[in-house]
């Protein structure tokens, strides 16, 4: 049986990329569902590499969501500081 944390589903698929990876807003729910499973009383031994291993995929999945938005923006704000002639 895969546990919640295991799945990547929802709408959160906003980026324009049509891959099976999560959106922002999303993957940041994943993480932050991980990390109360393994803040728990109950962890599953069986799953904690698993997760971990899961979780430092969705981080390097976010920051590189930061990365883009930011060179965006700063494309963005470029083009409103320099009008064209």
């Amino acid at each position: 049986m895969t546990s919640e944390s295991d799945q990547v589903t929802g709408p959160d698929r906003t980026d324009g990329n049509h891959t099976d990876e999560p959106g922002y807003t999303e993957a940041m729910a994943e993480l932050e569902r991980i990390l109360a499973s393994l803040e728990s009383d109950r962890v599953d031994v069986d799953v904690i590499s698993r997760q971990v291993a899961r979780a430092a995929h969705l981080i390097e999945l976010c920051r590189g969501k930061i990365r883009r938005a930011e060179i965006e923006v700063e494309r963005v704000v470029a083009g409103l500081e320099d009008p064209p002639d």
